[in-house]
């Protein structure tokens, strides 16, 4: 049993303070032994008022105190504390994401209502983050060009804050993956992670950068890293926005050109596995795969530290019992 930090070892024996307040009710209405018998105190009544003993009273309530004191030493309480230490493998991972204009296509949809695939990319990877608590992770967004979000890092709720503040056009359109792997992967190659990862989300084929997509991936599998690639996006056509002679947003289906050979060589290449989302269904349940492929490993040691209180109420019981005597004894010294 434990209450408040302390652990009774023998709780069973707290249900005898319940005769604690049973014996003084029974004293207080058939009183003790008397010290001097009368025939009759009708006399002794007439010569004044009826009054109490508070000496009385208060030595009882002492010995009532020294018996409560011992049957909670009787118990063994003890204040303990439970330390947990958490001895955590995780894994360093760098989600790369396309933020290229073609990412403004809405054949995703969050709820019932249709979104456009960095809405939902930001959604589902703000969940992946969330699920993994014990590794560092970073973030490069990349369209014409890469460019870092946020470095690796176990602050999590800044993360997705960071996450939270990509935008299409913050940089030349394009789709430069190449350069985004090597981006990612020269923040992967310095760490001491047993396990560095990379996390790549495209929609497009790369028609930018300085770096080809398979050499970064040649180069991050001599690092050590491996890639999952998702590719996004729906086949055939997807509904896209544009902006009328009016100034308003209308939408027109535009056809989907996706080969799916780049990503699919760029995971070959690195080790891992090439995922293609459709929808917003296939991409949660391809994040929750990756998440499964990738489980940190995580070792909880729990060590109890326990200190004895019964001294302490033996003693309290002791000084009140004392006390009890010494008053007795002196100060309210009673006739045998």
């Amino acid at each position: 049993m434990t209450l408040a930090g302390i652990t009774i070892s023998h709780p069973w024996v707290l249900l005898l303070l319940l005769l604690v307040p049973l014996l003084a009710f029974l004293k207080g209405k058939f009183g003790g032994t008397a010290g001097v018998a009368f025939s009759s105190t009708d006399a002794i009544r007439r010569l004044g008022h009826r009054r109490r003993s508070r000496s009385g009273a208060f030595l009882a309530a002492l010995s009532y105190f020294a018996l409560a004191s011992f049957l909670i030493a009787l118990s063994r309480p003890q204040l303990g504390r439970e330390i947990t230490r958490v001895q955590a493998s995780g894994v360093d991972i760098m989600l790369v994401l396309d933020v290229s204009r073609s990412m403004l296509a809405e054949d995703f949809s969050i709820g019932a209502s249709r979104a456009n695939r960095l809405e939902v990319t930001k959604k589902v990877t703000e969940q992946f983050i969330r699920k993994r608590p014990n590794d560092r992770i970073g973030i490069i967004a990349f369209a014409g060009r890469p460019y870092l979000v946020s470095p690796l890092t176990l602050d999590h709720d800044w993360l997705i804050q960071n996450l939270d503040r990509i935008q299409i056009g913050l940089v030349e359109d394009g789709t430069a993956i190449g350069s985004a792997i090597a981006s990612a992967a020269n923040r992967l190659k310095d760490k001491d992670a047993k396990t560095k990862l990379i996390v790549l989300l495209t929609d497009g084929d790369n028609n930018a950068g300085k770096v080809m997509p398979l050499t970064a991936a040649e180069a991050a599998k001599a690092l050590g890293i491996r890639i999952y690639t998702i590719g996004a996006g729906t086949v055939g056509e997807a509904p896209f926005p544009f902006t009328d002679p009016f100034g308003r947003t209308v939408y027109r289906n535009v056809p989907v050109d996706f080969k799916e050979d780049t990503i699919r060589d760029i995971a070959k290449i690195a080790n891992g596995i090439a995922f293609r989302a459709t929808d917003t269904k296939s991409l949660e349940k391809i994040f929750t795969e990756i998440d499964k492929l990738e489980k940190s490993k995580v070792e909880v040691e729990k060590i109890a530290q326990y200190r004895d209180l019964f001294p302490w109420f033996v003693g309290a019981g002791i000084a009140f019992l004392g006390l009890e005597i010494l008053l007795s004894q002196t100060l309210w010294r009673r006739l045998p």
